[in-house]
C-alpha cells in the first residue's frame, strides 16, 4: 500500500503524545545509525530531517501515514538517538522521563524497530535496549543499517556477529541508499500494523 506522510508533532513529555488511535511503529537506535534516513526510505519522501550532526533529534517525532483516502493507517515515532558523547548530559538525562513511559506504557505501540549499524560490532547500549524490550514484552525487530557499505563476505560476517552478540535469531539487513531490504521491513511493519 502506498502512503503519504504527515508530520504530527514533537513530544518532550508523555502529556504531549498524540491521542492513541492507530498502530504505532517506534524507531530506536544509537545516534548516527541512520534512523531518519531509513524513515525517509520507507515512506519515499523526506519526512524526517537528516542531519550530518548526530544527536539532533531531541524529542519523539510522530508522523502519520495516510492511505489514499487520507485516513490514518499507521504512526511512525522517531525517538532520539542514544550513546552520542557530545550531547549535553542535561538533555540526555531528561530522555528517560518521556521515552521510557512511551516504550513501556503506550497501548498502540505495535512494533519497535531497533537500528544497529552493520559496520559496527555489537554495542553494549544496543544489548541493553534489546534486553529492556524483551523484559517489557515489546515486539521488536532488529535492523542492520548501511548494509550497502559491505561486500558479500563482510556482510555475512558482520550479520552473524550482530546475531551472536545481540543474542538474536534474525537481523534484517537494510540500505536506505539502495533500498535493499526495505520491502522486507515494510512487510514486518504492515504485519504489526494489522494486529
Amino acid at each position: 500500500m502506498r502512503y503519504t506522510t504527515q508530520f504530527l508533532l514533537s513530544a518532550l513529555a508523555a502529556a504531549q503524545f498524540p491521542a492513541p488511535g492507530v498502530p504505532e511503529i517506534a524507531f530506536l537506535g544509537r545516534s548516527n545509525v541512520g534512523k531518519s534516513s531509513l524513515l525517509n526510505a520507507l515512506v519515499g519522501e523526506k519526512a524526517a530531517k537528516v542531519s550530518q550532526t548526530p544527536g539532533r533529534t531531541r524529542a519523539i517525532n510522530f508522523f502519520a501515514l495516510l492511505d489514499q483516502s487520507q485516513r490514518h493507517r499507521l504512526v511512525f515515532a522517531d525517538l532520539p538517538g542514544y550513546g552520542y558523547a557530545k550531547i549535553s548530559k542535561s538533555i540526555s538525562a531528561g530522555w528517560p522521563a518521556f521515552i521510557e513511559p512511551y516504550l513501556a506504557e503506550r497501548a498502540t505501540l505495535g512494533l519497535c524497530i531497533c537500528l544497529v549499524d552493520s559496520n559496527v560490532p555489537p554495542q553494549q547500549s544496543d544489548r541493553q535496549l534489546i534486553d529492556w524490550l524483551r523484559h517489557a514484552g515489546r515486539d521488536f525487530a532488529v535492523v542492520a543499517t548501511k548494509i550497502d557499505r559491505l561486500s558479500g563476505n563482510a556482510r555475512t560476517r558482520n550479520l552473524l556477529a550482530l546475531k551472536k552478540g545481540l543474542q538474536l535469531d534474525e537481523v534484517l539487513p537494510v540500505s536506505s541508499k539502495t533500498g535493499y531490504g526495505v520491502k522486507e521491513l515494510w512487510a514486518r511493519i504492515e504485519a504489526a500494523g494489522a494486529e
